[in-house]
Parts: structure tokens; sequence; C-alpha cells
């Protein structure tokens, strides 16, 4: 992502189109379209998009007029690398990891008998 985001909690409608380069109806309509986006609302009612959101919009950008995806293909290419995501973070550690984890662990644990004594 090139564009870099202002550091607020919550954006206006209108700021995203800006930062996105859409209009407003488009953003509405992905929203439709694509689950995970789900901006909250003020008690005004007007749509807060969170950082995340503005990221996921730009992503969708991206695949839909970049790289030429259909609605349905973009749909299921951001399903992927959220499955991916969670994949990679599941994985699990080598022996050797374990190993080197315990070891420390020991070590704490030991010094902090030593501490007590």
């Amino acid at each position: 992502m090139a564009a870099r985001l202002p550091d607020k909690l919550y954006f206006k409608i209108g700021e995203v189109s800006r930062i996105v380069g859409v209009k407003p109806y488009v953003l509405r309509y992905w929203e439709m379209e694509f689950d995970p986006l789900k901006p909250g609302k003020a008690p005004s009612r007007h749509r807060r998009y969170r950082k995340k959101d503005v990221e996921l919009l730009l992503e969708i950008k991206r695949l839909l007029y970049t790289e030429g995806f259909t609605i349905e293909g973009a749909r299921k290419k951001l399903k992927e690398a959220k499955k991916e995501e969670r994949q990679q973070l599941r994985l699990p550690l080598s022996e050797s990891a374990y190993r080197n984890a315990l070891i420390k662990i020991k070590k704490d644990l030991q010094s902090l008998r030593k501490m007590l004594s």
C-alpha cells in the first residue's frame, strides 16, 4: 500500500472516498459485497471506518482495478489470504525451539528459587 493513512481512530466516508479514490456510493456497494468490511456507525448514523477498514478497501480496489479480479474473484482471494494468515499463526514450533524455550524457563525458575531462598 503506497498511501500513508493519517493516524486517527475513525474516518468519515468522504475522507475514505478521497483516500481510496472512489466515490462514496462505491464504498457502500463494496460493504454489501465484502463481508469483512463492516464500518461502525456513529450515534448520528454516519459511517465510521477504522484504519483496518481503509486498508481493506485499498486492497479491494487493487484487486478489482489493478489485478482485474471480478467481485467474486476478489472475495475468494481475500478469503484465501485470511486463511493463509491464520495458518501461519498456527505453525508449530520446531523441537529445538521448544527445547530452547524450556531451558530458558528452567533457568528463570531456578533464578527465582534462588532469589526466594
